[in-house]
């Protein structure tokens, strides 16, 4: 669905290309959901354990960056996780301001279960576009998550 709003060509272009990006990213969440790959966990309840799995025990403050989600948000996801055994929290011996999460052995052996599954469902729903296509598009993306270097946008 193109946009309707009457405004500059590059307005009109930025809008429609917006909208295609926004559509493309949720139907893309939405059949990787509707083949539950990661069941009985939200989003972001997998993503934090996807990314302590990859990255090793991390600080609240960058699994926040890591997820893009807000700090409050954030300690919700890891309390509910601490709750069902699969995280913990620790001090950082060397800085105790600083929360450490860590996966569990639980978590370890849930995450680790599950994140094959997970990539080969990722990997089919990307398969439509080719080899090169993905790499345009990821580099696309990622200039584009980067943005302008404008006044006050966020980093």
């Amino acid at each position: 669905m193109p946009t309707h709003y009457v405004g500059t060509p590059e307005e009109v272009l930025a809008l429609d290309t917006f909208i295609k990006l926004t559509r493309a990213t949720n139907s893309v969440l939405a059949r990787i959901a509707h083949r539950s790959t990661h069941p009985d966990l939200s989003p972001s309840q997998f993503g934090t354990l996807e990314a302590l799995y990859h990255l090793g025990a991390m600080s609240q403050t960058e699994i926040c960056g890591k997820l893009l989600k807000s700090g409050g948000n954030t300690t919700l996801v890891i309390d509910n996780l601490e709750k069902r055994g699969l995280v913990q929290r620790r001090r950082d011996p060397e800085d105790r301001r600083v929360v450490m999460v860590e996966l569990t052995a639980a978590g370890q052996e849930l995450i680790s279960a599950i994140f094959p599954r997970h990539a080969e469902v990722v990997a089919e729903e990307m398969a439509v576009l080719t080899p090169a296509e993905q790499r345009t598009l990821g580099e696309l993306c990622k200039k584009l998550g980067k943005g302008a270097a404008s006044p006050g946008a966020p980093a």
